[in-house]
């Protein structure tokens, strides 16, 4: 299914290899920073298939776009079901991965998840702007939401509403399936784990559980909700950085 990925590539030097979230894509979950990490690296990115896929067939579509892009090794950059992939890209393709950076991930979801992803399906099939309601309540942070004038606010719905890819739902549901304990131990590259200490929608448990079941992983906390992208950008990156150095 590796054709159904269309690639983004930017930038050179050492590989970086990028993991979008459900109901996201390369340039939502990572636009604001990718001018910085392609004047260093080069950047690889695809928004997953429309069909959809499993864990194993989103990680090897990734790693072969990466590779018909002349990036043999790199680091992979995985946000919210992107660290799943991430995760897997590493345990199938050991020999391509030199390090992970795991931001607002999970392992598996808990029961909590299990309703948000229940009523995400839900609303998938009907009024999106009922659906862009609940992904702000639960995806961005109180203190966020706070800083918005009420035009903001109905703005952002408004675009949130009209950006929902076409193959959300498949994402949903492939989050239900994840589960990649019992892989996390075989890891053995340098590990980054972010947790988004905010999250309401994938709470730093989830992000600590990854960080715990593999080897010498660090930890870094930033006080942001699920969407990173938006309330903390800067603070995203330093922590990329610091890694990538």
């Amino acid at each position: 299914m590796t054709e159904h990925f269309a690639p983004l590539v930017l930038g050179a030097g050492p590989g970086l290899l990028l993991a979008h979230g459900a109901g996201g894509g390369v340039h939502a979950n990572f636009g604001p920073l990718l001018d910085d990490l392609s004047r260093t690296h080069t950047v690889v990115g695809a928004d997953y298939p429309v069909a959809g896929g499993t864990l194993d067939e989103l990680a090897d579509g990734l790693v072969a776009t990466a590779v018909d892009a002349g990036v043999e090794k790199f680091t992979v950059l995985g946000y919210s079901l992107g660290t799943a992939v991430a995760v897997r890209v590493a345990t199938r393709h050991p020999d391509r991965v030199t390090g992970l950076i795991l931001t607002a991930g999970l392992a598996r979801p808990d029961a909590r998840m299990e309703l948000a992803l229940d009523v995400w399906a839900e609303l998938l099939k009907g009024d999106r702007v009922r659906l862009a309601k609940f992904l702000m309540l639960t995806a961005v942070s109180e203190r966020f939401l706070a800083t918005l004038t009420p035009e903001q606010l109905t703005a952002a719905v408004a675009g949130l509403a009209e950006s929902v890819p076409e193959g959300t739902a498949k994402q949903v549901e492939l989050v239900r399936s994840v589960d990649t304990r019992a892989e996390l131990a075989s890891i053995a590259v340098p590990t980054l784990v972010i947790a988004t200490t905010l999250d309401a929608l994938v709470p730093p448990r989830h992000s600590r559980e990854l960080a715990d079941g593999i080897p010498g992983a660090e930890l870094v906390e930033i006080e942001s909700g699920h969407g990173i992208t938006d309330e903390a950008p800067d603070a995203w990156l330093t922590a990329i950085r610091k890694v990538l150095r």
